[in-house]
């Protein structure tokens, strides 16, 4: 969604992504499905103004028999992403867990905070208006 809609969706958390090719139906404006943004979609695009945080663990899925496409490695997606994005100096952090499988719930406990620290740093709300009464359900 950060993607295709930056004006709605400026942060990205993700464990173990799944920028593999997972695409059903095939679509031949992406063909390689997920594979696409580190592939092709990133590399090829003006910089957006996305901050991501991403984990994916040793350990993640691996299903080289599904399509024998070669686009099936959760690690090696992974590794792709924070490579391409580092290339087109985005905001980002990866974080590569050992021992870890997907979507890891010691990792998970073990770094969500960090990864929401990293994530809203530099936030600033919108200003409060002290007229309106807290739960008013108006801006």
């Amino acid at each position: 969604m950060a993607w295709y809609r930056p004006d709605l969706y400026h942060r990205v958390l993700s464990y173990s992504g799944t920028f593999v090719n997972q695409q059903w139906p095939f679509n031949p404006t992406t063909p390689h499905g997920a594979w696409e943004f580190h592939e092709k979609l990133i590399p090829a695009s003006p910089r957006k103004p996305i901050r991501i945080w991403m984990e994916v663990g040793d350990h993640d899925l691996l299903n080289p028999n599904v399509m024998r496409d070669g686009m099936h490695d959760w690690v090696l997606a992974n590794e792709r992403m924070a490579r391409v994005l580092a290339e087109k100096h985005y905001h980002y952090q990866f974080v590569f867990a050992e021992d870890a499988g997907h979507v890891d719930h010691a990792v998970r406990l073990q770094t969500l905070p960090e990864a929401l620290e990293y994530l809203w740093q530099g936030y600033r709300g919108a200003a409060v208006d002290p007229t309106i009464p807290a739960g008013s359900g108006k801006p």
